[in-house]
């Protein structure tokens, strides 16, 4: 099981990323209805006085907004697929257990989280302010650092120790 749940944390990032842009194509609206309901609920924005300055503000923050579900999507699929890579080449190296099993956990549990910042980001950056958003759920955004740290050692690993099958 240790060395089967990253693959299958792998797998989930990139289903959860295809299964996103499944809900884009059968109703996209849903989406933009939580994004203009959530700015509606935005304090700030709700308060600024100019009406052509507060409309173009919801325009852009609509979009920007939106572009964060999309994020999720690109980042879930693409490193998803990213890290699967990478477990199956550190399954065919002739290297340490501990040490490949460690760089496939890190690798695995640092891709599968990170893309959830945009997720988070686009559900309550609306009403919080997407700065805000991106700051309350920055424990997602900075699990980039050990999924890069498990592809350092994987190259560490890989200048080491040969490839099975490989001399």
């Amino acid at each position: 099981m240790l060395t089967r749940l990253p693959f299958m944390l792998a797998i989930l990032g990139i289903v959860g990323g295809v299964f996103i842009a499944i809900l884009f194509g059968a109703n996209e609206e849903i989406f933009h209805k939580r994004i203009e309901s959530g700015l509606a609920l935005n304090t700030k924005i709700q308060q600024m006085a100019d009406p052509a300055a507060k409309a173009a503000k919801l325009a852009t923050e609509a979009e920007k907004n939106w572009r964060y579900y999309q994020r999720f999507h690109f980042h879930a699929t693409g490193i998803g697929a990213m890290m699967m890579g990478l477990l199956l080449f550190l399954a065919r190296l002739d290297a340490p257990r501990r040490a490949t099993l460690a760089a496939s956990w890190l690798i695995a549990v640092g891709g599968f989280l990170y893309p959830f910042v945009w997720l988070f980001a686009g559900l309550y950056g609306p009403e919080m302010g997407r700065a805000e958003a991106k700051e309350a759920f920055a424990i997602f955004r900075y699990q980039g650092g050990p999924s890069l740290v498990g592809g350092v050692l994987t190259l560490f690993l890989a200048a080491k120790y040969p490839v099975q099958g490989r001399q």
